[in-house]
């Protein structure tokens, strides 16, 4: 007699075919690694996989390394500040906070500037606090402003800039990007802008009491 196959017929291990799909495409179209791959199925697929599986996957289809120009390089090949020669390709935002004057202004405001890569085109606005919320309106009047489409957004690692300023972005079809931590020179462009808005404008405040952010705005 022959013995049978002591094989499952069914193995709650295997992942299916189409979740094996989606983890190929978000790693051949975004570069996306395990933990960036469960976190995407998750949010817009409502997919649970561990990223342990999902490196298996990768593993098992020799994906788990990038292609060479995705791979890490040195710092200092890795950041090099250049022009981007698009419109909109890509927009550096960041926070400036501006210190209460003693005696004068009672309290911090604080400036979110959103600065374009390429046409240098700058949109600011000031805000009473600085969280997610104003963040996200702040991206919002951005895209409202600019005269093109926005492809990428680039910020610190600021808690302004979380998971729901992240998502939201996102959410319209546009690349968020963090910095390297500890990298402000990677958002060089609006770094400056600031140090210039504080020699040529708040410098000159000095002696003018100001107590509301829309005064700024208008």
């Amino acid at each position: 007699m022959k013995d049978r196959s002591r094989k499952p017929l069914h193995s709650p291990r295997v992942t299916k075919t189409e979740i094996i799909e989606k983890v190929i495409y978000l790693r051949q179209h975004y570069y996306f690694g395990p933990l960036k791959i469960q976190m995407y199925l998750l949010r817009y697929h409502g997919i649970r996989i561990t990223a342990s599986a999902i490196h298996r996957i990768l593993k098992r289809l020799g994906m788990n390394r990038l292609p060479a120009n995705q791979r890490y390089r040195p710092l200092k090949e890795r950041f090099k500040r250049y022009e981007k020669p698009i419109p909109g390709h890509n927009i550096q935002i960041d926070v400036k906070f501006l210190d209460p004057i003693p005696g004068l202004t009672p309290k911090k405001f604080y400036q979110y500037t959103a600065i374009d890569d390429c046409t240098r085109i700058r949109i600011l606005k000031i805000y009473n606090r600085y969280n997610q919320k104003n963040s996200i309106e702040f991206v919002d009047y951005v895209l409202a402003k600019l005269p093109f489409s926005v492809h990428s957004i680039q910020t610190d690692n600021g808690t302004e800039f979380g998971p729901q300023f992240h998502w939201h972005i996102l959410d319209k079809g546009i690349e968020h990007r963090y910095i390297q931590p500890r990298t402000p020179r990677l958002n060089g462009k609006v770094e400056r802008s600031h140090r210039i808005d504080d020699e040529e404008f708040y410098q000159m405040l000095q002696g003018i009491v100001i107590d509301d952010s829309k005064l700024f705005n208008e």
